[in-house]
Parts: structure tokens; sequence; C-alpha cells
């Protein structure tokens, strides 16, 4: 019985709040908005859009009407606004939305636009390795990085766009690229996983992972390939040579490394739209070669292009419409020869081929991952490793069996591709036998310059592990004897050790970094390298020594960029005295400007900010807000 009196008004209770519920809902007084979450102000750059949004509550439905200085903007009427491209006009523009229903409305707090002019009005762009086909590695356009405001209070790592492997190639940049209907500056970055990136240049914000567009190289089916046994690019080879872009043709060009499950290895070469990255012109073309000769790899005559026992290494060339790859081998794992080999532009054809060491073995493309030179005439400059030279030479000075392995070498382009010009030193056999050859550094192109005579000089610069720099004259390189070094200049005992990089030049002045050495300015005066440094920095390179960039507006403000690749160091210096050190990214707290180190690591500046490719990112510095 109790328990029945006690359940009885417990039901009645119930029912008595069920009906009066009931009668509630049907009488319910709508709530005015409320707002749980105010428009943010937003930064950006000149040439991008920026969003508002806002949370608001309140009795459904909720209008929105977005206010821009406190007037109505046109069909904006939703719970976020995205503003058109932005323009330094609308720096300072206050943005604010009035949300409303049948009860009431409420008027948000103004969010502030700030816009940056950045580099959206910019014409610059990076399109090949260390800037142009002399390889100077000068960008002569930048206005915003200065010896003033380059230190550890104002410059720094701003962030890092994250991608998918190893970035082993010099990221390339375009601006003002149309992308999805807007403009955009663009870095385009290659990945050891056979990835292609496009990423917007001026999204850097902390470490992000976006990007405009991304496509593998890789063909169905496929992976990267493995290190060959070999570690110089490990643990897998996808994209290792910097690519190079052909605005005219809205291409940037990729040779790609991969393998099937059957174990079978592809050298490619393909052509990415700019904008999409979409293959194009039919592509990929998958590399395949032979040449006259019985050396390594030869077969009825023929010495045979193996793509499982390459990679390309230096960067890609173009000269007008023609792309020239040199190929290196897995470390000096026979068999292999010296190969270069053009493609069309247009087509990706093959349209001509040339081995270097036709009749021996070795004779690799290294370089540190530089990349051959060219002239304003079409002639291709680059330096070969260790392998075969025939010091029995023909009627001209060529090797009489066509092997050139440890030359400095001149190609002629026109009508195919033809040994024009070589310089190799006298000790050229012993030093491929030692495995000291100087095809471990790339080779520059200077400006012209007048000797004491009055005489214009071509000259190009070079160095590998013997420590010396050869100067040649490109219009006559020297060739071979085997008593003395027919050159132009050779300079010794400056270098602290060998050379696994490239130098760079500006304002008259060659800057070297070997192994274990300063980084070393050498001024050029009446078309002759100073004989010693004029000045050089307090730190010095482990290896594989540093390749320098420059900055500078026109001659001034030039500013040296080296990266130290033993515990990863970004360093700046006055080009006029490497003595004094602007910056390094192990000046600021709490490791606020670290980043993870990549062996062969070129610094790309450009727009106010310096790329560097790191293994799984590129890391990005510039100004601080």
């Amino acid at each position: 019985m109790r328990r029945t009196i006690l359940a009885s008004p417990l039901i009645a209770v119930l029912v008595i709040f069920s009906v009066a519920g009931c009668s509630s809902n049907a009488n319910t007084t709508p709530v005015a908005p409320s707002l749980t979450a105010e428009p943010a102000s937003a930064s950006v750059t000149a040439g991008q859009t920026a969003t508002f949004s806002v949370t608001a509550s309140g009795t459904a439905p909720l209008s929105y009407q977005w206010q821009k200085n406190a007037a109505d903007i046109p069909n904006a009427n939703a719970a976020s606004y995205t503003t058109p491209v932005t323009t330094t006009a609308d720096n300072g523009e206050l943005f604010r939305v009035v949300v409303s229903n049948s009860a009431g409305n409420v008027t948000s707090n103004s969010a502030t636009l700030t816009v940056n002019p950045g580099t959206s009005n910019s014409s610059v762009d990076v399109t090949t390795y260390h800037y142009d086909n002399g390889r100077s590695g000068q960008n002569l356009n930048e206005t915003t990085l200065t010896l003033a405001n380059v230190n550890s209070t104002t410059f720094g790592k701003k962030g890092e766009f994250s991608v998918d492997g190893k970035v082993d190639a010099q990221p390339l940049y375009l601006s003002q690229v149309t992308i999805g209907g807007q403009k955009k500056n663009v870095l385009y970055v290659a990945t050891e996983h056979g990835s292609v990136y496009a990423i917007d240049a001026d999204s850097i914000n902390g470490t992000t992972s976006g990007f405009l567009w991304k496509t593998s190289t890789l063909a169905s089916g496929e992976t990267t390939s493995d290190n060959r046994g070999c570690g110089q690019v490990s643990p897998e080879i996808g994209i290792t040579s910097t690519p190079v872009i052909d605005r005219t043709r809205n291409a940037i060009y990729v040779v790609a490394m991969s393998k099937n499950s059957s174990g079978n290895y592809f050298q490619r070469l393909h052509a990415l739209n700019l904008s999409t990255g979409a293959e194009l012109f039919s592509g990929p073309q998958t590399i395949t070669a032979t040449y006259p000769g019985t050396g390594d790899n030869s077969s009825g005559g023929n010495v045979i292009f193996d793509p499982k026992q390459y990679k390309e290494r230096p960067g890609l060339l173009q000269i007008n419409g023609t792309i020239y790859t040199t190929w290196s081998s897995h470390c000096d794992a026979r068999p292999y020869t010296s190969w270069v080999m053009a493609f069309s532009a247009d087509t990706l054809a093959q349209t001509s081929v040339l081995n270097l060491t036709p009749n021996g073995n070795d004779g690799g493309i290294w370089m540190a991952g530089t990349a051959p030179a060219a002239d304003s005439s079409g002639n291709m400059f680059f330096i070969i490793g260790n392998g075969t030279f025939d010091t029995t030479l023909n009627a001209n000075g060529f090797p009489a069996n066509g092997n050139c392995g440890n030359c400095f070498v001149k190609l002629s382009t026109s009508g195919g591709l033809k040994l024009a010009d070589y310089f190799t030193p006298h000790n050229t056999v012993s030093e491929s036998n030692g495995d000291v050859d100087f095809g471990s550094g790339g080779g520059i192109l200077l400006v012209d310059v007048t000797d004491s005579g009055g005489k214009t000089r071509h000259l190009s610069v070079g160095a590998g592990k013997d420590a010396l720099i050869y100067v040649v004259d490109r219009d006559s390189m020297g060739k071979f004897n085997a008593n003395t070094d027919q050159i132009y200049q050779e300079i010794s005992g400056q270098l602290g050790g060998g050379v696994f990089s490239m130098p760079a030049f500006f304002n008259g002045t060659v800057y070297y970094g070997a192994v274990g050495d300063a980084l070393k300015a050498f001024p050029v005066t009446t078309a002759k390298l100073a004989s010693t440094p004029s000045s050089q920095s307090t730190h010095s390179f482990s290896y594989p020594g540093t390749t320098p960039s420059v900055s500078a507006n026109g001659s001034t403000n030039g500013i040296v960029w080296a990266i130290e690749n033993s515990g990863a160091i970004l360093f700046a210096y006055d080009a006029s005295n490497l003595t004094k050190e602007l910056y390094d990214s192990n000046q600021a707290a709490n490791n606020r400007d670290h980043f993870s180190g990549n062996k062969f690591i070129t610094p790309m500046v450009v727009n106010g900010k310096v790329y560097v490719g790191t293994t799984t990112s590129v890391a990005v510095f510039g100004l601080l807000p």
C-alpha cells in the first residue's frame, strides 16, 4: 500500500509536468540573437583573400548582414564572409556583422583587416638552380632583406611547409601565378617521395601542410626507388635534382626515379602544368639511351643506359627549347658511364645523347647536386667525376677514344651534343684512381671581365676534392698536358679542404665554402682571382662545406647566405666583409629558428624570404611580425 500511495502522486506530478511542458512549447517567446564567437581580425598579404566568421545563437532562422566600414556588403548574408582578392588599399578596413531574427538583432565587434604589401606585385622568379644558367647564385632583385634588418631581433624562422619526403632539390618560385582564379606567389617543391608541390608562398604561418596542388610522379603500382645500396640518397630515391621552370610553356620539368613490383626501375621526364600539376605534352617520357662504345654495360658496340644504375643528381638545365639532363651513379657502383641527354621542351622526345666515357667506365656527373651551366651561345659547362681518361690524344688534342673522365667540359649544343673543349689536370689519372677528382664540386660562369691588356675574358671557376681552385678560359680551356696544367689560372693552398659545393659570384667576388673551412671571398681584379681571400667567416663549415647564395638590391645590401649542414644552421654575412656575421639560426632563444639539416642544401632567397629544404619540409625565414 505504501508503494501504491507513493507512486500515485509521482505519476500525477509527471503528468502535470508533461502537460505543462506541452503548454510551454506552444507559447515559447522567441529568443533574440546573441554572439558566442566574435569575428577575429585578419592579416593577409596583398593578392590573398581574407575570411571573417561569427558564431551566433538564438531562435531560428537567423539572418546575417556583413558590413565594411559600417556599410552593408551586397550578398554577404552567411555566417562567414570572404573578401575579394585584397590590395594594399584595403589595409585597415573594418568588418562586422549584424545578426537578426524576429526577436531583435545584435551587432558584432569590428574586426580589422591588415593587408601587408608582401610581394604580390613582384615579378621576381626563380626558375632554375642558383638563379640563372650561369649558376651565379645571386638574386639582385631583393628589396626587403637588408644589412640593417637581417638580425635575430627582426629576422627569423616564420614556419615550415611540411611535405612527404626529403627535399634534396632546391625549391623554385614564381610570382603571380593564376591558380583557381587567383594570382598567387607560388613555391614549387620536389621531394624524394616522388611528389611535386605547388604551395602558396605567402601562406606561411607556423608549420603547415597546406598546398595549392600536389602531383605524384609514380605510375600505378610503383614506389620510389630504394637507395640501391648507397647511402648518398636514402632511404628512397624519387626526385633528387632541381627541376627547371619554363613560364612560356607553363611547365615545370622534373626527372623522377621509381620501380614497380617486378623490380624494374624507371627514370622519367615529366612536364607538369604550373597551375594544376597535370602532365603535359603526353608525358611522362620514359628515359632510355644507347651510344656507340665498348665501355661499361655495352652490348653489340653500344653502351646502354640502365636506369637502375643512375640517378639524376645535378639540376636540370634548359637552353631555349631543350631540356638537358646529366647523370651520376649510386656511389661508385659499376657498371656506369658518363651520360648527357637532351629532350624537347615541347614534346619530351629525346633529341640528342652524348657519353663522355663510352669506351671506359665511371665518369659520373655529381657536382654536389648543383647543376651544369650554360653561356649565352648555348654551350654547356660542367665537371665530370673520376673516370677513364685517354692520355693519348688525337690531332685536335681530344682523348683518342672519347673518354674524358675528371674533365671540366664545354659541350656545344647546336646540332646535337658534342664535346667542344675541355680541361683536365696533368695528374688526372692518379686523381681518378685515388678518388680525388674535381667533379665533386660545381662550376660557375663569371660575368665578362677585362684583363690588364684590355681583353675581354670569359671565365669559369670550379674546384673539387683536390682543394685547388681552377679558373678556365671558356674560349680556350687548356685540354691536357702530362707535364703541366695548361690553364688560365690555378690557385692552391687557399681552401682548407675538398670542395663538395658550388661557389657564388657577386660584385666582382667569388665566394667559396670548402669542407672544414671558412666561407671565403676571392675578389676578381683585371680578370684574375685574388691569390688569397679578402675576408672569411669565423665559422668553419663541416662536410660537405657550403654552397652560398647572395641576395642584394642591385649592388647594395649584399648578403651572403650559407648553411651549415651539420647541426643545421642558417648563416647570413655582409657580402663586403665576411667577418661580419649578421645572423645565424642558433642565436634566438628557445630554439626559435631551429630546423632539420639535409645534405647539399642551397638556400634560396626571393621576395623577402629564405627557403631551406629539410628532411620533411621547407623551412621559411623572413622578417618577423
